[in-house]
This record gives C-alpha cells, structure tokens and sequence, in this order.
C-alpha cells in the first residue's frame, strides 16, 4: 500500500512581519515557487513553520490560503500534533475542515507517555478524522521516541499511512522498512541522513533543506528512490554542507534566514526564537553559494 505521499516534501517556513503577524503575500510567493520548482508536497504548520508559536487560528488561515492557492497542484499536509489528545484532536478536525490533504502529527512533547499512551493518542486522532495520517517521530526534539513495535501496531489503522522518521538513524529507518512490509510509508525525517533512508527502502522525505533548495532535494530523492546508489551518493554529497548549515543554530533559524536572503520572505521569527547570529550567518550563506543558490548579501 502506498500513501501517495512520497519524494521531496517541503517542511515549509511561515513567514511573518516584524510587528508578529503572518505574512500572505510572501506566503503565496513560496507555495508557488515551491509548486514550480519539483517539491512533491507541502507540510504546513510543522516544527519549521514554527507551530509552537501558531495559533489555530492562523493555522486555520494559512491552510485555507494554501489549499486555494495550490489548487491541487501539490499534496497538502498540516502539523496538527500537541502533547494534549484532545487539543490535537481539535486541531486535527480543522485542519481536515480547511483542507488539508492529510496530517503530520509529532509524538507528544515533554510529558514522555508510555509506548501504550503514544498508541491510545495516535489511535484516538486517527478515529477522530477521515483524512490519512502520517506519524512524526522525533525524540531530539520531543523527549519520547516512538518504538518501532508501537508503530506495527498502529500500521493496522486504516488512516495511519506513515511515519515521518526523524531518529537520525538509517538502521531504524531499514528496520522499519522491512517489519511494514509495504503496510505503511517511510520517511526520511533529517535531511542528512535522508539519502540512506531512501536507498534502504525509504518513499521521501519531509525536507528543511528543500525551502531553499527544492530542484536538488526533488532530483535526489528520484535518483534514491530508482536505487541509484553511487548518483544518489554523488548528489548528497553536494547537499552535506547545506543540510548541517541549516542546523547551525536551531532549526528554523538557520533557514528562515537564508528564505530571506534568497528574497522570499522577510526575516522575522517569534519569540522565543531570535535571529540568526552574526556568527553563524557565514556559515549558512557559504553552504548556499557552494551550490550556487543566489544569496543576498
């Protein structure tokens, strides 16, 4: 079974104005660079589109705006996940109400439940909508990792379709490939390790690279996917100094800067996040020129 969720997805930033509020018309500029540019998908409201600071009602917003200005051109998915069932539950039914395509809903965050209570609340989000949901498991950011016995068990549902893999390791990533068996996709969940994901069995991956590099991301997860090794590695290769730039400073930082400086958006996050440090900007601006990507100076 195929979720049809595969290739290069964009774990997109949300640009915003320095007075706090979501910025539109730059928003509409990146879903439209993103569909003409090789993206296969879009992630709206993710860690990258800084969720934590998002309220549901902007969440509802950007969503909306996304669904009309894409027209279908790409898949649509919007991070719903909290580390509260019912408040997930409740963001879950918007976004499928604004519509989104499908959910990416992250392990629950800081409370660090039992393999069982991960289980019970994927369980009851996926009961609560009709729309497919792909798992997000991300222990370095969230503090629980997901076990892979926990998500066999939750590949029997018939709306859980995938797991957004973000360990940092190609051995789970394989591991998880072979127990499915075809019964749920993977994705690669970290740009840098993304290419070995693939080539062990891997469908795509959901990308902070691909915000500012979305041709290069599409082409080598082609490349991975057709079992290309020695073109796959040739290409990932080339994308090794950008993916660890953009995790120079905590992601999104790192990348909504070099957004900026590529003329999308403007630079503004929300606190608690701060601008990139004139320390680190060198670092993100080299890795960009090093692939010939335009940056402002």
């Amino acid at each position: 079974m195929s979720s049809g969720f595969a290739g290069s997805i964009v774990a997109l930033v949300t640009p915003m104005v320095e007075s706090g509020g979501l910025d539109f018309a730059a928003w509409d500029r990146l879903l439209d660079w993103h569909a003409s540019a090789g993206t296969d998908g879009i992630v709206v409201c993710g860690t990258t589109g800084e969720s934590p600071t998002v309220t549901a009602a902007e969440a509802g917003e950007l969503i909306r705006r996304a669904r009309a200005r894409l027209r279908g051109r790409l898949p649509l998915i919007a991070g719903t996940g909290t580390n509260s069932t019912a408040t997930s539950i409740e963001r879950a039914r918007q976004a499928q109400e604004s519509g989104a395509d499908a959910l990416l809903v992250v392990t629950p965050y800081y409370n660090k439940p039992t393999q069982e209570g991960l289980w019970r609340h994927f369980t009851a989000i996926a009961d609560a909508v009709s729309i497919p949901i792909i798992l997000y498991n991300v222990p370095g950011r969230t503090g629980v990792d997901m076990q892979p016995d926990t998500v066999i068990r939750l590949a029997a549902h018939p709306r859980i379709v995938a797991i957004k893999e973000a360990t940092g390791s190609v051995a789970r990533a394989r591991e998880l490939v072979g127990r499915l068996e075809g019964r749920m996709d993977v994705l690669g969940g970290e740009d840098a390790c993304a290419a070995e994901s693939m080539l062990a069995g891997a469908c795509g991956v959901i990308s902070v690279t691909a915000n500012v590099a979305p041709a290069a991301m599409h082409e080598l997860t082609v490349v991975a996917r057709r079992g290309d090794g020695a073109r796959t590695r040739e290409l990932d290769a080339r994308l090794q100094p950008l993916h660890r730039a953009l995790f120079v400073e905590a992601n999104p930082i790192p990348v909504k800067w070099a957004v900026e400086h590529l003329g999308l958006i403007g630079g503004a996050l929300r606190l608690p996040l701060t601008r990139l440090s004139a320390a680190a900007e060198p670092v993100v601006r080299e890795a960009l020129r090093a692939l010939d990507i335009p940056c402002a100076a």
